[in-house]
């Protein structure tokens, strides 16, 4: 199976210039924790709820003003429409992300969602595993450990 048999076509985004605060908003509105940063079509960043957290909140920076191009992670991993859906399952896995957005020519096409997977995967072991890699921490140590 092909991602975009499964993906969201013109999945919501923001350009890099909008704020941390309407980023939020978008996520709650969306239900997600991560949203997909376009200039002209062209996919440069996205901004998670750990970014605007960690990256701004925790450094005293102001969510109503602070953009999203100051804390989104650049150069996200993507898939193309035509990868196979258990490539991106493996990217989710191996990134420990719950949705990958989908460029083709260079274009945001599409986001896939594990959830869109596993509802769609006949082998609920191997999603079953994914969720389990996707959600556990890397360090071992536990969501509590100090660094």
């Amino acid at each position: 199976m092909k991602v975009k048999e499964l993906m969201t076509a013109e999945p919501a985004s923001l350009g890099p210039d909008a704020t941390l605060g309407e980023a939020a908003t978008l996520m709650k509105q969306e239900d997600c924790g991560s949203i997909p940063i376009v200039r002209d079509g062209a996919l440069v960043g996205i901004v998670t709820d750990r970014d605007i957290v960690i990256r701004a909140v925790a450094a005293g920076k102001d969510v109503k003003s602070t953009r999203v191009s100051e804390v989104m992670s650049a150069d996200p991993i993507w898939v193309s429409p035509d990868d196979d859906v258990a490539e991106a399952e493996k990217i989710m896995a191996d990134r420990q992300v719950r949705r990958l957005p989908v460029v083709e020519d260079g274009h945001l096409a599409g986001i896939i969602v594990i959830g869109q997977i596993a509802r769609h995967d006949r082998d609920e072991e191997r999603t079953g595993e994914t969720l389990k890699e996707i959600s556990e921490p890397r360090s071992g140590l536990g969501s509590h450990a100090r660094g």
